[in-house]
This record gives structure tokens, sequence and C-alpha cells, in this order.
């Protein structure tokens, strides 16, 4: 998360309304298990039960032919601790929920009213045990350190330990990550850029690596290419997405040359923050995949998304120098591809898009700001998505898709704020059966909306949502 700024949120009476009444933001009742066919990012992910995939702050790490997924599990109504989730998979794209990995404790630090944050899980070569590290904290962040937790079962469930001691104490500082360099030894990345290495069991510290890099540097995140590590770090900005930026050396010990962004300046890294970065080792080359959260505040169980994009490695240099909103990766070769891309376009002042209340409406995009005004467009076909122009004035839109018949296929809240102004894609439903369908996109009235302990406020300052173009899949003869 960003540290260093937390939010007061008022008005949360609402939100727990709203919790209360959507705590699954997504309802399935005939889809094809949230069947998707490429990694499409900025979107809402749906598991094999329909539900919204909530694992933020994540990490993925593959045991035998399966990757597992870890991450913060959250609501619309608080902040506070709910549990890590781990969901598998075997293609990256199709997302199985296993368990709730680490519930919320009945006491303790990691009990009612704590925060748990940033699970990161390894393996470890001696024990053949799985070690979850995490950020435990008070809400009001005055109690920081990183704990540790340990499963026999990758799945777990896995046992809270407590504090993971450094010279008998806790390490008290907030955003931490993990890395697991090539000969299997492990290390903990924190807040501001300290490396810890970690024990042959992975239960405690023997040694403190590399002293502070700079001040912030949130969302530790490293890898390693042909002997060089790539150390990745994002601004602190609150909730608000930031442009990352990274270090490079030859021994986790530095020294630590400075290297700039990691993706074009003024992007805020795709509208994401850091949070791993995963090796996809196959028979034919190895991608790096930077895995990115795009924090959603106050909606996170309904509308925070991730930004998971392949990464173009040259020498000392790391980027994401365009956005891909889909693509493909074959988990056998390593390689990556461009997703099949035969989708029937339909721009919104097309009659198929019927529009209800006050629209303003230009060639490019038509934007409203009229609460539950909303526009339908009925279709046939494999796949729909949202294509919108997110920016500063935007709020939160809820979409819900239904067939022929009226049943709800898919409903989910789409959060169209971004600093960063772009048409992207904001929606993208499972693969659907062959039917009828129709798609509804409603102005909520709502907006990710904060202010920090400074009183300072953040996010949008409007309520607007627009559509720029639907796009629809055929089904394949």
């Amino acid at each position: 998360m960003f540290r260093n700024n937390r939010f007061i949120f008022s008005g949360l009476t609402r939100e727990i309304i709203c919790a209360i009444l959507l705590m699954s933001t997504v309802i399935s009742l005939g889809q094809q298990s949230g069947k998707r066919d490429a990694i499409y990012s900025g979107t809402p992910w749906f598991d094999q039960n329909g539900n919204v995939v909530s694992a933020h702050g994540a990490n993925i790490i593959k045991e035998k032919d399966t990757f597992y997924l870890f991450g913060e599990a959250h609501t619309d109504a608080s902040n506070a601790f709910t549990g890590f989730n781990c969901y598998s998979s075997k293609d990256l794209y199709n997302w199985k929920f296993e368990s709730i990995a680490l519930p919320q404790q009945k006491s303790g630090k990691l009990g009612t009213n704590r925060v748990g944050e940033r699970p990161k899980v390894m393996k470890c070569p001696k024990t053949g045990e799985f070690i979850m590290f995490m950020h435990a904290d008070t809400l009001t962040y005055k109690d920081q350190f990183v704990g540790y937790a340990v499963s026999k079962k990758i799945k777990g469930p896995y046992q809270f330990k407590g504090p993971l001691l450094f010279q008998g104490k806790p390490i008290k500082k907030w955003d931490m990550g993990t890395f697991q360099d090539t000969d299997g030894s492990g290390y903990i990345l924190v807040h501001g850029g300290e490396i810890y290495k970690l024990n042959d069991d992975f239960k405690s510290v023997t040694e403190k690596v590399n002293e502070n890099i700079t001040s912030g540097f949130e969302s530790p995140t490293m890898l390693k290419k042909d002997g060089l590590y790539y150390f990745i770090g994002s601004h602190l900005t609150s909730w608000e997405k930031n442009d990352n930026y990274y270090y490079t050396s030859n021994s986790l010990k530095g020294p630590w040359q400075s290297q700039g962004l990691i993706a074009p300046e003024g992007t805020l890294t795709w509208n994401s923050q850091s949070t791993f970065v995963l090796p996809i080792q196959g028979t034919k080359d190895t991608t790096y995949m930077f895995m990115g959260d795009r924090w959603s505040f106050p909606k996170q169980a309904s509308s925070a998304t991730y930004v998971w994009q392949p990464l173009v490695i040259s020498g000392t240099s790391i980027s994401i120098p365009e956005y891909k909103d889909s693509w493909e990766i074959n988990t056998i070769t390593g390689l990556t591809s461009v997703a099949d891309n035969n989708d029937i376009i339909i721009k919104n002042t097309d009659t198929q898009i019927q529009y209800k209340g006050n629209w303003k409406e230009t060639a490019s995009e038509s934007r409203s700001d009229e609460k539950d005004a909303s526009f339908t467009v009925r279709f046939a076909g494999e796949q729909i998505a949202l294509y919108s122009t997110v920016g500063s004035e935007n709020g939160y839109a809820e979409v819900v898709l239904t067939n022929e018949k009226g049943k709800v296929i898919v409903s989910a809240f789409v959060d169209m704020y971004s600093k960063f102004s772009t048409l992207t894609q904001v929606f993208r439903s499972p693969l659907l059966k062959k039917g009828n369908y129709n798609l509804t996109v409603s102005v909520t009235g709502e907006r990710p909306n904060w202010s920090d302990k400074r009183k300072a406020n953040y996010g949008s300052t409007g309520y607007y949502i627009s559509i720029n173009q639907i796009k629809i899949k055929p089904h394949k003869i």
C-alpha cells in the first residue's frame, strides 16, 4: 500500500450497507465458470464460482504444474484484515478459489480490527514447508511489523506465528515483499529498500544484507536475470497510483544504481503499483510478468483490479513501454503473444446502444454523471468488453450482464477514475454460451475519494462514467 499517507474516510455507514448487500460483487448463474482465454488487465476477474478474484498485494508461486496466487481478501466496508486468499491456475488466465489460506484470527496481531497486507509465500528448500510473510498492523498503522505463518501444504491452512525476528526484535516496517534467489535462499524486502536474509528454515532473519536505499520506496519488488538484480519500488501517494521506479545491482548488498522509471512518465505505471514479478520459465524462453495492483478505495473488494504485464528486459533496462489490455502466455514454452482480436466494434453513437437519462455525446465518447443514468446494448456473442475514457472526474459504474430471460450472469462495480486520463478496457465478461444477452451500465453516484492523516484529499472530483466503444467477440463457427 502507499504507506506514508493514511486515509480517513467519512460516510462509512453507506459503504457498510453496500458491503452487506454486495459482499459478493459477482453473481454467477450461467457463464462458463468465469472462463477466460487471455490475461486482461484492469478488469474484474472471476473464479470458478463466478465470484470476483480477491487477491491484492499478491504473489504467485508454482508447485509442480500449478500456479498458486496468494493475496489480500477485502470488503468495501473497512480496511481491516479479513484473511488471505489462495487461488490456483494451470494457465494464469482462469483462477480457482482454493481456500482462505490464513483466516482472521480470533484474537491477537491478526485478529479483529487489525491490518494484514501483502502476503507472500515461499517454499523453504530445507524443510519443504511453505512460509507466508505479511505486513501486520493496527488500523491506525502504529504497530507495524513483518509477520510470518507456516503450512506443510501450499493451500494451507497457515498457522500464524507472529513477528519475524532479527536480533530478537521485529522488523518494524510497512510495505514488504519477498525474493527467492536462484540458490533457493530467501529474502525479505521492506519499505525504503532494506533487504534481510532469512535463516535456512525461513523462520527468522540472519543478516541485514542491504541498508535503506532512499526515502519512500514502497511496494518493494525484485527480480534477477543473468546475474543482475532489479529492485522496483513506488513513491508514497496514499492509495493513488504513481510512476514506479527501479535500481540495479550485481549484488544484493549493493551498491544500487538508479535506473529511472519502469513505464513512460506520467502513465503512473499504467495506473498500478508493483507487488511482485513472476518469472514464467519455459522450454523456449522466460517471461518476467510484472504484477501490479490498481487500488480502488473505498471499494477495494468490488472494484480494485490487477495490472499484469510482460516486462521488456534489455541489459540493465526493464520497462513496460506500452500497455497491453490483453495478451497470452504459453506456460509451457514461456513465450508471449498478442491475443486474437476479431472483435466486432460498436461505437458509442451506434443505435444498438440505448441510453436512458442525460448523456453528453461526442463522436468519441458518451458520458454522464446523473445518478441511475444508464445505457444498454443487446448482443449475441462469446464475450463482451467495455472501453471507456477514464479520468479525474469519473466515479463508479455498475455493470450488469443478463441473458435473454433476464437472469443475471455477471454483476460488478467498475472504477472509471484515473488521475492519468486514457482510453482503456474497464470490463470484459467471461466466455459466454451461445445466446442473446443484455449489458447494462449505470451511474452509481459514488466515486473513489479519500483523505489522509494530514486531511489532504485524494481521488475523483466527480461521478462521471463513460463509454467509447463496445467490443463483442463472436462465437467461433
